[in-house]
């Protein structure tokens, strides 16, 4: 099939990368030239595994362009894969959105349907409907179909080709039928709907699992106060097969373009309809909290951080991307140099777009031994491997004091332990075996 896709982000140049892999003759349209250029060149304009390599092996179905009327005049379907980030009182900003509906309208020159990926608030569907039949010639058919996108940045190529499901919110059987042909090599359960049901969807599943996260956060607060060992504890609950293993990590919290702005537009939705979901308001709370708990453990050792030198290892939200949107590291970082703390940092891919917002108040460095070299203190705040594989008596060597406060948990306890470095982290407590004569 013939498909167009609006935007190249996370989300777009994923599917259609995907979408290229399995036959299709795939356009995706960038209107930022220097993103344009990049993929021109077969370069991807994000960090994302396996992109490029898809990149390369489908070049003969993938085209760049910024001319969206080329791009949508004689496409069979358009995917709008476009940002709707927060605004400032927490709703969605649909803005991409209905420039790229107002785009489409003015360009196509065929029968289409337009598949809005984005996350977009329960009705979006049907104003887009609404905005087609006003806008576009009465003798072209603009069907709108909601197809959200469960993919997790690091793995978003996998997520896509090996999907738990496909939800697919048509009006028509015309719709279902076309979608079902784009997604004809792909062996995964589809689950057909309406277009508001398949929009809650999204919503209900990113909400539901930053629920999971702040619980277990909470949990974690609990059982340093009590004596207990979160890591344990969520093992034990994860069993459950009720409950499940997944997103029952403790940290600081999560981040990135989907859990933050997610939650509050769905808490912003209900409210608008004077409702009110005490549970994702409660999770938004949580989390902010638990971005800075770091910085309050570090006033365990040091009641004043001026003057001190941090080492900061890991700025983006999570392993395996550069992104670094709502990661606790920028309100940590930003807490630090308010209190005039030095700061040196490592991160594998984030310090360039870190640079873009503190160009000369941070130290950037190339390895993790430089950032820890002299430093007073450690703060942990992304879960990379090479962090995870770290020498700990490094620490104990290069650190003027070594005090290692870890929001990902990435150490065993019993290890840091003999290494000789102070090591605090997220609701743990090490077990101790039972002595060998204990019957």
């Amino acid at each position: 099939m013939k498909i167009s896709i609006a935007g190249t982000g996370y989300v777009g140049l994923v599917t259609g990368v995907c979408l290229a892999s399995s036959g299709h003759e795939v356009t995706c349209v960038e209107a930022d030239a220097k993103k344009l250029s990049l993929l021109k060149s077969g370069k991807s304009p994000i960090f994302e595994t396996g992109v490029e390599e898809l990149m390369a092996s489908c070049a003969d179905r993938l085209t760049y362009t910024g001319d969206y009327k080329a791009a949508y005049k004689g496409a069979e379907v358009i995917f709008i894969c476009v940002g709707t980030p927060e605004r400032g009182d927490g709703y969605a900003n649909l803005k991409q959105v209905y420039t790229v509906a107002e785009q489409i309208a003015a360009a196509a020159e065929n029968d289409c349907v337009v598949v809005v990926k984005s996350t977009v608030p329960m009705g979006t569907n049907d104003k887009l409907d609404k905005l087609f039949l006003t806008k576009t010639d009465k003798s072209i058919r603009i069907e709108v179909a909601s197809n959200p996108e469960f993919l997790s940045q690091g793995t978003a190529v996998h997520d896509f080709l090996h999907a738990q499901r496909i939800i697919l919110g048509v009006k028509t059987r015309r719709g279902e039928e076309i979608l079902r042909q784009v997604y004809k090599g792909f062996n995964q359960p589809v689950i057909v709907t309406d277009q508001r049901s398949a929009e809650m969807i999204k919503y209900a599943s990113n909400n539901f699992l930053a629920l999971k996260i702040s619980f277990i956060n909470e949990v974690a607060n609990l059982c340093e106060i009590v004596g207990a060992d979160v890591e344990t504890v969520a093992y034990g609950m994860g069993m459950d097969s009720r409950i499940g293993e997944k997103f029952l990590r403790s940290g600081i919290g999560y981040g990135g373009s989907c859990f933050p702005k997610d939650t509050k537009a769905l808490h912003w939705l209900a409210k608008y309809h004077d409702y009110e979901i005490k549970t994702v308001k409660a999770a938004i709370e949580v989390n902010e909290n638990q971005k800075i708990r770091l910085i309050k453990k570090a006033r365990k050792y040091y009641p004043s951080l001026e003057g001190l030198t941090a080492a900061v290892l890991g700025v983006t939200f999570k392993p395996d991307t550069d992104d670094l949107r709502d990661a606790p590291s920028i309100q940590n970082i930003a807490i630090l140099l308010e209190e005039g703390v030095k700061i040196n940092v490592w991160d594998p891919v984030g310090c360039n777009r870190l640079k873009a917002l503190y160009p000369d108040e941070l130290n950037c460095c190339g390895t993790i031994e430089d950032a820890i070299r002299g430093a007073d203190i450690c703060l942990i705040l992304t879960e990379w491997k090479k962090i995870k594989e770290f020498d700990l008596k490094k620490y104990a060597k290069l650190m003027k004091k070594a005090i290692v406060i870890d929001g990902r948990n990435c150490y065993d306890l019993a290890s840091a332990g003999d290494a000789g470095i102070i090591y605090d982290s997220i609701g743990r407590r090490r077990i101790m075996p039972f002595p060998k004569n204990e019957v």
